[in-house]
This record gives C-alpha cells, sequence and structure tokens, in this order.
C-alpha cells in the first residue's frame, strides 16, 4: 500500500510541475479524493502564490495559498465580502433558476453575512461554546466515547469513519440541538447528501432533495415547541429566541443557519478523527511517541486538524480592489483562501510537510480561519478530539488502518467517507 501510495503522489508531482501555470486547476476534485493535491499547491506557494485560475466550471477565480496572505485577506473583512449577496463562502456557481432573493443576506446563515449582521447572529449560538458550557459537556462526551469505543469489535476489520467519527459527532450534535437521540444518525446524513458531488441522474438528484427536505422538516415542530422559552440553552432553543435570528420568523434563515451548524458540528471534528488515525499510521514513530506520552494530546489534537485541514478553503468576493500579495484582486472578482495550502506554508510554519504530535507551536495554523469568521467551535472540536484519543489510548494499544481509505467526494469539505481499520488481539 505504501509503495502504490508513494507511485500516486510522484506522478501527481511530476503532473504539478510540468502543468503550465495558466492550467492549474487546483480545485479538481479529483485532487482531494486521491490525496494529490499536495504538489499544485506547493508550486503555487513558491512561483504563483495569488494565483488567477481564468477559466473554471466555477468561473474565474483567485487562489490564495500562503499563510500571511490568507490571514491578511481574513482580516480584511470590509473588503472582502463573505455575504450571500455576493456569493457567499464557496466557489460553486449559482443553478440558472436561482433569484435574488434566493440569496438575499437577512435569509441565509451568518458565516455568509457580513458585519454587523453577522456579528449578530453569531452572538445568538455563542453561549453553547462558552467555557462553562464545555466544561459540562465534557462528561457527557467522555461517557459517549468511552460507551462507543467499548462496543467496537476486536480482531475484525471495521470502518472506523461509522462506527466511531460518525457516531460520536452524531451524538454531540443531537445533544446540542437537543434533536431526537434515536433520530441522530440523520444529521451526518444531511451533511453527507449537502456535500456529496453531483448525483449521475435526475432521479437520483430528486430523491436526494426530498430527503434532505424530510430531514429539515423535522426542524419545524423543534423551533415551534421552544419558541418563547428563553431558558433553553439548546442551539435550536437560542435561535428561536433571540431577535437576530427570530427575526420575523423566517424559515428559510432558520434552516439555513441549522444546515451551517449540521455541517460546522459535524465534519471538523468528524474528519479530523478519522484523519488523525490515518496520520499516526503513516507516521508510526509519531504514533509511538503519543502511545508512550498521552499528555502529548495537547499538541497532537492541534496537529490533527492542521494536517487534516477539515475545511480546505473559504471564499471571499472584492466590494473594492485589493493589493494581495503583490496582485491586484478588481472589484468583483472572487478569491478562494486554501486553508489546506496555508497549513503546508513553510515559510511560517516549521517542517510544514511533516506530520509531528509534539509540535511546538501546534495551533499555528490556518485551519479554523480567522478575524470576525474564526471558527465559534473550534474549543468544542477540539475538546471533543482530545477526549476521544485519550478514551482511545487507554483501551487500545493501537489501531491499524488496513487498506485505502475512501474520501468525501467535495473539495470544500476535505474529509473520509470510509476507513478500514483493525483492532488487534
Amino acid at each position: 500500500m505504501a509503495d502504490g501510495a508513494m507511485t500516486k503522489q510522484d506522478e501527481a508531482r511530476a503532473k504539478a510541475y510540468a502543468t503550465p501555470l495558466d492550467q492549474f486547476q487546483v480545485h479538481d476534485i479529483e485532487h482531494f479524493t486521491s490525496d494529490t493535491l499536495w504538489p499544485w499547491f506547493e508550486r503555487l506557494r513558491a512561483e504563483d502564490p495569488v494565483h488567477y485560475t481564468a477559466d473554471s466550471e466555477y468561473g474565474p477565480y483567485w487562489s490564495i495559498t500562503k499563510y500571511a496572505d490568507i490571514v491578511a485577506c481574513e482580516s480584511d473583512n470590509h473588503r472582502l465580502s463573505s455575504s450571500s449577496v455576493h456569493g457567499g463562502i464557496t466557489l460553486f456557481m449559482p443553478p440558472e433558476t436561482a433569484t435574488a432573493e434566493d440569496f438575499a443576506e437577512e435569509r441565509t446563515s451568518f458565516i455568509s453575512m457580513d458585519a454587523p449582521r453577522h456579528d449578530e447572529q453569531r452572538r445568538a449560538v455563542s453561549p453553547i461554546f462558552s467555557t462553562p458550557a464545555l466544561a459540562e459537556l465534557e462528561p457527557l462526551i467522555r461517557s459517549r466515547a468511552a460507551q462507543i469505543l467499548d462496543e467496537l469489535p476486536i480482531g475484525e476489520t471495521f470502518d472506523f469513519v461509522d462506527k466511531v467519527a460518525i457516531e460520536l459527532t452524531s451524538q454531540m450534535l443531537a445533544t446540542l440541538f437537543d434533536f431526537p437521540f434515536e433520530q441522530r444518525r440523520l444529521l451526518p446524513r444531511f451533511s453527507d447528501m449537502l456535500l456529496s458531488g453531483p448525483p449521475d441522474t435526475v432521479e437520483e438528484l430528486a430523491a436526494r432533495q426530498a430527503e434532505m427536505y424530510a430531514i429539515l422538516g423535522q426542524f419545524v415542530p423543534l423551533w415551534n415547541a421552544r419558541s418563547g422559552n428563553q431558558t433553553g440553552r439548546d442551539l435550536i432553543s437560542l435561535l428561536a429566541n433571540n431577535p437576530a435570528t427570530h427575526g420575523d420568523n423566517d424559515p428559510q434563515r432558520y434552516f439555513n443557519n441549522v444546515i451551517l451548524l449540521i455541517v460546522a458540528g459535524s465534519d471538523t471534528t468528524r474528519h479530523s478523527i478519522s484523519g488523525g488515525l490515518h496520520a499516526l499510521n503513516q507516521h508510526p514513530a509519531e504514533y509511538e511517541k503519543l502511545r508512550k506520552n498521552p499528555a502529548l494530546l495537547e499538541s497532537a489534537v492541534p496537529e490533527f486538524v492542521r494536517w487534516q485541514s477539515p475545511v480546505a478553503y473559504m471564499r471571499r468576493t472584492a466590494l473594492d480592489d485589493v493589493e494581495v500579495g503583490g496582485k491586484t484582486i478588481r472589484k468583483g472578482e472572487k478569491i478562494a483562501m486554501w486553508y489546506v495550502s496555508g497549513n503546508r506554508d513553510e515559510t511560517v510554519i516549521e517542517r510544514a510537510g511533516e506530520f509531528i504530535v509534539d509540535r511546538d507551536r501546534p495551533r499555528h495554523h490556518a485551519a479554523f480561519g480567522f478575524g470576525i469568521h474564526r471558527c465559534l467551535g473550534q474549543r468544542l472540536a477540539e475538546m471533543q478530539l482530545r477526549v476521544v484519543w485519550e478514551e482511545m489510548l487507554s483501551r487500545f494499544p493501537l489501531i491499524e488502518v488496513v487498506g485505502e481509505p475512501r474520501r468525501l467526494r467535495n473539495n470544500f469539505v476535505k474529509g473520509y467517507e470510509y476507513l478500514p481499520v483493525r483492532i488487534p488481539r
């Protein structure tokens, strides 16, 4: 398996360095499903760190690939907009049937808003991510992680993504929303459908949309039941009882915030758990360090997140001419701030191309973003990762990856659909 992976990476490197820069398509989903994106971004960082793609299925866009430039762009939220009015946070082109009303900022989630509306809605849900709230959640997360791990088969191959990563995050999401616990798997299921590649047929698309609408429909009675309950501390109660998120009782705004919280609450933790295990198996000396000294989880957890970079990029749109890295981004043009590239930027992160569980500055990475849009659930994600790894290390000397993973067909969320593992007897 290692020899094959090396050959694949060598071929990708040769292709990346042979392709003219004006023909680069770093967003190509095949780079992400095959894990061969790295040499493409490596070359851009070295030769053209602010790179213009003139033609793609997403239209023209700029790639921001170096750490310092990503920080500068994230910090310039007055001139670089994340608002849905200007295209939102992804490169995807809107469908031809979309109207201006579909992208009105007041109807979208707060991640696709600019200040001050963004700040008001973000504050509405922030209490659940406070230090006291996290301290209260930790024992529950630990007990649930312990139960999940105690039920794993020993000496048999199983899917780590399904048995551990999805199960842990679905339980956590159900708790945060106070969603019916027995239906918790619907939440990551929704995220998977939303982020999957385009279906092969019109019938598949219709079936997917129907299932997604049915899942969202379950949030309507929950909103109705909790509206007016000022004491509720779950996410739905917070959304239903804050003027910034309640507004004129617009269901579209509510659904969009629910979608954001499902995806954000599931995918960072879920893919970093799986990515961390895969990385440790690829770097057995680092796995041995961690087994001998579990206290290294303090630095290993942010290293899991940096190495995985579960959110590959964020888009912004220029509201004025902006200079970035010596290039001029014109008003109306869109940029992709590639966190996956910033997290491997050798000019600011020492030995950025190496996976190191005892890294000196482990939180010096771009995976959670910067500025007003910095990930609201960062501390919750890190706490979940720490707890589940503490429980795993206390139980299992080794969890072996025994086959090739299957990665998400997506270039926005970088993650795993399947990871075959075995716990030795």
